[in-house]
Protein backbone atom coordinates (compact mmCIF):
# COMPACT_ATOMS: atom_id res chain seq x y z
CA UNK A 1 0.00 0.00 0.00
CA UNK A 2 2.76 2.40 1.00
CA UNK A 3 4.78 1.38 -2.06
CA UNK A 4 1.87 2.13 -4.38
CA UNK A 5 1.35 5.49 -2.68
CA UNK A 6 5.02 6.41 -3.20
CA UNK A 7 4.78 5.37 -6.86
CA UNK A 8 1.68 7.48 -7.36
CA UNK A 9 3.43 10.55 -5.87
CA UNK A 10 6.54 9.87 -7.97
CA UNK A 11 4.53 9.46 -11.21
CA UNK A 12 2.59 12.64 -10.42
CA UNK A 13 5.71 14.80 -9.97
CA UNK A 14 7.46 13.17 -12.95
CA UNK A 15 4.49 13.89 -15.21
CA UNK A 16 4.19 17.42 -13.77
CA UNK A 17 7.79 18.29 -14.72
CA UNK A 18 7.69 16.40 -18.01
CA UNK A 19 4.72 18.49 -19.21
CA UNK A 20 5.87 21.84 -17.83
CA UNK A 21 3.97 23.87 -20.41
CA UNK A 22 0.62 22.22 -19.74
CA UNK A 23 1.27 22.25 -15.99
CA UNK A 24 1.95 26.00 -16.04
CA UNK A 25 -1.18 26.54 -18.13
CA UNK A 26 -3.27 24.56 -15.62
CA UNK A 27 -1.79 26.51 -12.68
CA UNK A 28 -2.39 29.80 -14.50
CA UNK A 29 -6.04 28.96 -15.21
CA UNK A 30 -6.55 27.91 -11.59
CA UNK A 31 -4.96 31.18 -10.41
CA UNK A 32 -7.41 33.14 -12.56
CA UNK A 33 -10.32 31.07 -11.24
CA UNK A 34 -9.27 31.47 -7.61
CA UNK A 35 -8.74 35.22 -8.00
CA UNK A 36 -12.11 35.50 -9.69
CA UNK A 37 -13.81 33.74 -6.78
CA UNK A 38 -11.82 35.83 -4.29
CA UNK A 39 -12.68 39.00 -6.18
CA UNK A 40 -16.38 38.12 -6.15
CA UNK A 41 -16.31 37.61 -2.39
CA UNK A 42 -14.42 40.88 -2.00
CA UNK A 43 -16.94 42.61 -4.29
CA UNK A 44 -19.74 41.22 -2.12
CA UNK A 45 -18.07 42.82 0.90
CA UNK A 46 -17.84 46.19 -0.87
CA UNK A 47 -21.46 45.92 -2.02
CA UNK A 48 -22.60 45.03 1.49
CA UNK A 49 -20.68 48.01 2.85
CA UNK A 50 -22.15 50.41 0.28
CA UNK A 51 -25.68 49.09 0.86
CA UNK A 52 -25.31 49.50 4.62
CA UNK A 53 -23.98 53.04 4.14
CA UNK A 54 -26.96 53.96 1.97
CA UNK A 55 -29.45 52.30 4.30
CA UNK A 56 -27.94 54.10 7.28
CA UNK A 57 -28.86 57.38 5.60
CA UNK A 58 -32.48 56.25 5.41
CA UNK A 59 -34.61 56.93 8.47
CA UNK A 60 -38.02 58.12 9.59
CA UNK A 61 -38.58 60.87 12.14
CA UNK A 62 -41.27 61.13 14.76
CA UNK A 63 -41.83 64.78 15.75
CA UNK A 64 -43.21 65.29 19.23
CA UNK A 65 -45.53 68.02 20.40
CA UNK A 66 -43.91 71.07 21.93
CA UNK A 67 -45.25 70.34 25.40
CA UNK A 68 -43.98 66.71 25.39
CA UNK A 69 -41.42 66.24 28.15
CA UNK A 70 -38.03 64.63 27.60
CA UNK A 71 -38.99 61.93 30.10
CA UNK A 72 -42.07 60.97 28.04
CA UNK A 73 -40.09 60.94 24.80
CA UNK A 74 -37.36 58.69 26.23
CA UNK A 75 -40.01 56.39 27.68
CA UNK A 76 -41.64 56.06 24.25
CA UNK A 77 -38.22 55.43 22.71
CA UNK A 78 -37.61 52.52 25.10
CA UNK A 79 -41.08 51.08 24.44
CA UNK A 80 -40.58 51.26 20.67
CA UNK A 81 -37.23 49.49 21.00
CA UNK A 82 -38.86 46.65 22.94
CA UNK A 83 -41.71 46.28 20.43
CA UNK A 84 -39.52 46.56 17.31
CA UNK A 85 -36.39 44.35 17.38
CA UNK A 86 -35.66 45.39 13.77
CA UNK A 87 -34.66 48.89 14.87
CA UNK A 88 -30.95 49.41 14.25
CA UNK A 89 -30.66 52.88 15.75
CA UNK A 90 -33.02 55.32 17.42
CA UNK A 91 -31.70 58.77 18.24
CA UNK A 92 -33.36 61.39 20.42
CA UNK A 93 -32.92 64.96 19.16
CA UNK A 94 -33.99 67.74 21.52
CA UNK A 95 -35.27 71.14 20.37
CA UNK A 96 -31.93 72.70 21.29
CA UNK A 97 -29.93 70.05 19.40
CA UNK A 98 -32.16 70.45 16.32
CA UNK A 99 -31.63 74.22 16.35
CA UNK A 100 -27.87 73.78 16.79
CA UNK A 101 -27.63 71.34 13.87
CA UNK A 102 -29.73 73.60 11.63
CA UNK A 103 -27.71 76.71 12.53
CA UNK A 104 -24.41 74.94 11.89
CA UNK A 105 -25.60 73.51 8.59
CA UNK A 106 -26.90 76.85 7.27
CA UNK A 107 -24.46 79.22 8.95
CA UNK A 108 -23.43 80.67 5.59
CA UNK A 109 -27.02 81.20 4.41
CA UNK A 110 -28.20 84.68 5.41
CA UNK A 111 -31.81 83.94 4.38
CA UNK A 112 -32.20 81.15 6.96
CA UNK A 113 -30.39 83.17 9.62
CA UNK A 114 -32.69 86.14 9.07
CA UNK A 115 -35.76 83.88 9.15
CA UNK A 116 -34.72 82.48 12.54
CA UNK A 117 -34.23 86.00 13.89
CA UNK A 118 -37.71 87.00 12.75
CA UNK A 119 -39.28 83.96 14.39
CA UNK A 120 -37.65 85.01 17.62
CA UNK A 121 -37.80 81.58 19.26
CA UNK A 122 -36.80 78.00 18.64
CA UNK A 123 -39.22 76.73 15.97
CA UNK A 124 -38.05 73.10 16.08
CA UNK A 125 -39.76 70.18 17.76
CA UNK A 126 -38.07 67.36 19.72
CA UNK A 127 -37.88 64.18 17.69
CA UNK A 128 -36.80 60.56 17.41
CA UNK A 129 -34.81 59.54 14.30
CA UNK A 130 -35.30 55.83 13.62
CA UNK A 131 -33.20 53.52 11.40
CA UNK A 132 -34.07 49.84 10.88
CA UNK A 133 -32.00 46.83 9.89
CA UNK A 134 -34.19 45.68 7.02
CA UNK A 135 -36.84 46.63 4.50
CA UNK A 136 -39.26 49.44 3.77
CA UNK A 137 -41.99 47.34 5.39
CA UNK A 138 -40.25 47.65 8.75
CA UNK A 139 -40.35 51.44 8.51
CA UNK A 140 -44.05 51.29 7.71
CA UNK A 141 -44.74 49.02 10.68
CA UNK A 142 -42.88 51.34 13.07
CA UNK A 143 -44.70 54.34 11.60
CA UNK A 144 -48.05 52.63 12.21
CA UNK A 145 -47.09 51.89 15.82
CA UNK A 146 -46.11 55.52 16.42
CA UNK A 147 -49.44 56.74 15.07
CA UNK A 148 -51.62 54.61 17.35
CA UNK A 149 -53.74 56.12 20.09
CA UNK A 150 -51.14 55.21 22.72
CA UNK A 151 -48.74 57.78 21.31
CA UNK A 152 -50.96 60.30 19.50
CA UNK A 153 -51.16 62.47 22.64
CA UNK A 154 -47.38 63.02 22.46
CA UNK A 155 -46.51 62.80 18.74
CA UNK A 156 -47.28 65.64 16.37
CA UNK A 157 -46.44 63.77 13.13
CA UNK A 158 -44.35 60.98 11.58
CA UNK A 159 -42.72 61.75 8.23
CA UNK A 160 -42.92 58.22 6.79
CA UNK A 161 -45.52 59.19 4.16
CA UNK A 162 -43.16 61.85 2.75
CA UNK A 163 -40.22 59.44 2.66
CA UNK A 164 -42.09 56.28 1.66
CA UNK A 165 -41.33 56.45 -2.10
CA UNK A 166 -37.65 57.20 -1.49
CA UNK A 167 -37.29 54.37 1.04
CA UNK A 168 -38.96 51.85 -1.27
CA UNK A 169 -36.78 52.90 -4.23
CA UNK A 170 -33.58 52.66 -2.19
CA UNK A 171 -34.39 49.17 -0.93
CA UNK A 172 -35.47 48.06 -4.43
CA UNK A 173 -32.16 49.28 -5.90
CA UNK A 174 -30.05 47.62 -3.21
CA UNK A 175 -31.98 44.38 -3.65
CA UNK A 176 -31.37 44.48 -7.42
CA UNK A 177 -27.67 45.13 -6.87
CA UNK A 178 -27.38 42.05 -4.63
CA UNK A 179 -29.30 39.89 -7.13
CA UNK A 180 -27.18 41.14 -10.06
CA UNK A 181 -23.96 40.44 -8.15
CA UNK A 182 -25.09 36.91 -7.31
CA UNK A 183 -26.13 36.08 -10.90
CA UNK A 184 -22.95 37.57 -12.37
CA UNK A 185 -20.84 35.67 -9.85
CA UNK A 186 -22.49 32.33 -10.65
CA UNK A 187 -22.05 32.85 -14.42
CA UNK A 188 -18.37 33.83 -14.12
CA UNK A 189 -17.58 30.93 -11.78
CA UNK A 190 -19.27 28.41 -14.12
CA UNK A 191 -17.29 29.75 -17.08
CA UNK A 192 -14.06 29.60 -15.07
CA UNK A 193 -14.77 26.00 -13.98
CA UNK A 194 -15.37 24.95 -17.59
CA UNK A 195 -12.04 26.51 -18.62
CA UNK A 196 -10.27 24.68 -15.76
CA UNK A 197 -11.79 21.35 -16.82
CA UNK A 198 -10.72 21.84 -20.44
CA UNK A 199 -7.18 22.81 -19.42
CA UNK A 200 -6.75 19.78 -17.15
CA UNK A 201 -8.29 17.65 -19.88
CA UNK A 202 -5.36 18.67 -22.11
CA UNK A 203 -2.93 17.68 -19.34
CA UNK A 204 -4.54 14.25 -18.99
CA UNK A 205 -4.78 13.68 -22.74
CA UNK A 206 -1.04 14.19 -23.05
CA UNK A 207 -0.67 11.02 -20.97
CA UNK A 208 -3.44 8.95 -22.56
CA UNK A 209 -0.96 6.39 -23.93
CA UNK A 210 0.39 5.75 -20.42
CA UNK A 211 -3.19 5.38 -19.15
CA UNK A 212 -3.98 2.85 -21.91
CA UNK A 213 -0.83 0.87 -21.13
CA UNK A 214 -1.53 0.75 -17.38
CA UNK A 215 -5.10 -0.27 -18.12
CA UNK A 216 -4.01 -3.10 -20.41
CA UNK A 217 -1.50 -4.52 -17.91
CA UNK A 218 -4.19 -4.64 -15.23
CA UNK A 219 -3.51 -1.59 -13.06
CA UNK A 220 -6.43 -0.72 -10.77
CA UNK A 221 -8.60 2.31 -11.44
CA UNK A 222 -7.35 4.08 -8.33
CA UNK A 223 -3.71 3.44 -9.22
CA UNK A 224 -4.33 5.01 -12.65
CA UNK A 225 -6.29 7.91 -11.20
CA UNK A 226 -3.82 8.52 -8.36
CA UNK A 227 -1.05 10.40 -10.24
CA UNK A 228 -3.56 12.66 -12.03
CA UNK A 229 -5.52 13.43 -8.89
CA UNK A 230 -2.22 14.22 -7.17
CA UNK A 231 -1.25 16.44 -10.10
CA UNK A 232 -4.58 18.25 -9.75
CA UNK A 233 -3.81 18.80 -6.07
CA UNK A 234 -0.34 20.11 -6.97
CA UNK A 235 -1.81 22.54 -9.52
CA UNK A 236 -4.29 23.74 -6.93
CA UNK A 237 -1.73 24.05 -4.11
CA UNK A 238 0.65 26.13 -6.24
CA UNK A 239 -2.24 28.30 -7.45
CA UNK A 240 -3.46 28.73 -3.86
CA UNK A 241 -0.02 29.87 -2.62
CA UNK A 242 0.28 32.38 -5.48
CA UNK A 243 -3.21 33.76 -4.92
CA UNK A 244 -2.89 33.92 -1.15
CA UNK A 245 0.35 35.91 -1.31
CA UNK A 246 -1.10 38.16 -4.00
CA UNK A 247 -4.27 38.75 -1.95
CA UNK A 248 -2.30 39.80 1.12
CA UNK A 249 -0.02 42.15 -0.79
CA UNK A 250 -2.74 43.69 -2.98
CA UNK A 251 -5.16 44.37 -0.11
CA UNK A 252 -2.35 45.81 2.03
CA UNK A 253 -0.95 48.18 -0.58
CA UNK A 254 -4.27 49.11 -2.23
CA UNK A 255 -6.14 49.60 1.04
CA UNK A 256 -5.36 53.33 1.29
CA UNK A 257 -6.33 53.95 -2.34
CA UNK A 258 -9.61 52.07 -1.99
CA UNK A 259 -10.22 54.02 1.22
CA UNK A 260 -10.12 57.27 -0.77
CA UNK A 261 -12.93 56.02 -3.02
CA UNK A 262 -14.82 54.27 -0.20
CA UNK A 263 -14.21 56.22 3.02
CA UNK A 264 -14.52 53.97 6.03
CA UNK A 265 -13.86 50.74 4.13
CA UNK A 266 -10.45 49.19 4.83
CA UNK A 267 -9.64 46.42 2.32
CA UNK A 268 -6.80 44.90 4.35
CA UNK A 269 -8.89 44.88 7.54
CA UNK A 270 -11.72 43.23 5.61
CA UNK A 271 -9.30 40.56 4.39
CA UNK A 272 -8.03 39.88 7.91
CA UNK A 273 -11.53 39.80 9.42
CA UNK A 274 -12.53 37.18 6.82
CA UNK A 275 -9.13 35.46 6.81
CA UNK A 276 -10.35 31.86 7.12
CA UNK A 277 -13.15 32.38 4.63
CA UNK A 278 -10.64 33.59 2.04
CA UNK A 279 -8.46 30.55 2.75
CA UNK A 280 -11.41 28.18 2.36
CA UNK A 281 -12.47 29.84 -0.90
CA UNK A 282 -8.98 29.73 -2.36
CA UNK A 283 -8.27 26.19 -1.21
CA UNK A 284 -11.67 25.01 -2.39
CA UNK A 285 -11.30 26.49 -5.87
CA UNK A 286 -7.63 25.55 -6.04
CA UNK A 287 -7.04 22.07 -4.68
CA UNK A 288 -10.70 21.03 -4.71
CA UNK A 289 -11.30 22.01 -8.32
CA UNK A 290 -7.95 20.59 -9.46
CA UNK A 291 -8.69 17.20 -7.87
CA UNK A 292 -12.31 17.09 -9.04
CA UNK A 293 -11.41 18.01 -12.63
CA UNK A 294 -8.64 15.39 -12.78
CA UNK A 295 -10.90 12.71 -11.28
CA UNK A 296 -13.70 13.35 -13.77
CA UNK A 297 -11.51 13.68 -16.86
CA UNK A 298 -9.57 10.45 -16.19
CA UNK A 299 -12.83 8.47 -16.09
CA UNK A 300 -13.06 8.75 -19.88
CA UNK A 301 -9.82 6.83 -20.32
CA UNK A 302 -10.63 4.14 -17.76
CA UNK A 303 -13.19 2.69 -20.16
CA UNK A 304 -10.45 1.62 -22.57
Amino acid sequence: MLTNFKRIIKFAFTDFWRNKGISLAAVFVLVITIMLATGLFFFQGITKYLVSQVQDKIDITAYFKEDASEEDILKIRDEILKMSPDIKKIEYVSKEDALKVFTEKHKDNSVFSKALEEVGQNPFLPSLNITTTGSALQYEQISNILQTEDYSAFIDKVDFSQKKDTIEKVFAITSNINAFGLILGVILVIVAILVVFNTIKLAVESSKNEISTMRIVGASNWFIRGPFITQGAIYGLIAFIICFIFSILSTYFLSSKIGVILPGFNAFRYFLSNFWIFILIQLGFGIGLGIAASFIVVRKYLRI
